[in-house]
């Protein structure tokens, strides 16, 4: 049977609190965000220690933790904070396994320097591409060094984008330590919307057996608003990534609240990946109770 989980960073908690919540709602399973009140995760501060205390208090809870977020971009404009961006995504793989997952999830990223979710025509060049192909191939490698897995998350707007340019990029980085994050929200912009179904198809028909890991939220046209969107969940240190809920014409809201054909989406997941955790995200806390029954009762009308 799929698994519900959910982002730790959703519970603005210390690391016990977050916990004890979390499995509180049901939750069997969650990716991690290294990102508490009571301990410093930051860059340098993964050791021994630091992981154990992590890994084992989600245990203690009945939370195996199935991925880890390491979202950065992983082609800023910037090149010293790319370097920086970079490295710290390589500690976060180097620790993943004392973490208690193999897998480390980042978007590509985007060469725009006023948002990491606005396009840039760079994004869309071949030496954009090429750039971005190298620091993903030596991500997968640090990975297999590690015993640890790479998952690329294709988003509209960052170098890899589109279903066409996550196969392209696969083909160049053939590599057994990278993986795809499956979110089909991820690939939809205004010109493909209305053609959702033809989309959800292509991707499990080209990348199905890339899928470690999948996502639960929603898409759906923003109307008038038209700028990049941010929700306030009740944490004022709140990372971006978790505030972001879409730009232009898309809007990225929770699950059950957008046109997501969830019923192809969840049927054509469950052909090779029929116990993959799916992780709910874009919501705040006050919102997860019903967010979790819409997955249940999905699940459960698809025997899944």
């Amino acid at each position: 049977m799929m698994q519900a989980g959910i982002f730790t960073a959703y519970f603005p908690y210390g690391l016990e609190e977050t916990a004890r919540k979390i499995r509180g709602h049901g939750f069997n399973t969650v990716q991690l965000d290294l990102h508490f009140k009571d301990i410093d995760l930051g860059a340098g501060k993964l050791d021994k220690q630091t992981t154990k205390r992590v890994r084992d208090t989600f245990r203690a809870h009945d939370l195996p933790i199935c991925a880890v977020s390491g979202y950065t971009n992983l082609i800023h404009p910037d090149l010293e904070q790319r370097k920086a961006n970079v490295e710290r995504l390589k500690e976060i793989i180097r620790n993943a396994r004392a973490l208690g997952s193999p897998y480390v999830i980042s978007e590509t990223g985007t060469y725009n320097t006023e948002s990491e979710w606005m396009s840039d025509p760079k994004n869309k060049s071949e030496e954009g591409f090429e750039t971005c192909r190298k620091v993903i191939a030596e991500l997968a490698q640090e990975a297999y060094d590690h015993g640890a897995m790479f998952l690329l998350e294709t988003y509209v707007n960052n170098v890899v984008g589109s279903v066409e340019e996550t196969v392209r990029m696969f083909a160049q980085v053939d590599h057994p330590a990278l993986g795809l994050l499956m979110d089909p929200t991820n690939y939809f912009e205004a010109h493909n919307i209305d053609a959702m179904d033809k989309v959800i198809n292509q991707v499990f028909d080209t990348l199905a057996d890339k899928i470690k890991i999948a996502h639960a939220k929603d898409v759906a046209r923003s109307g008038d608003d038209k700028s990049e969107k941010h929700a306030d969940i009740g944490d004022e240190d709140a990372l971006a990534s978790h505030t972001f809920r879409g730009v232009g014409e898309i809007v990225l809201n929770a699950p059950g609240t957008g046109s997501l054909n969830y019923d192809l989406y969840l049927q054509r997941l469950s052909e090779k990946h029929p116990n993959i955790p799916v992780i709910i995200e874009h919501l705040d806390e006050t919102d997860v109770p019903r967010a979790k029954k819409f997955l249940d009762d999905k699940f459960v009308a698809h025997g899944l």
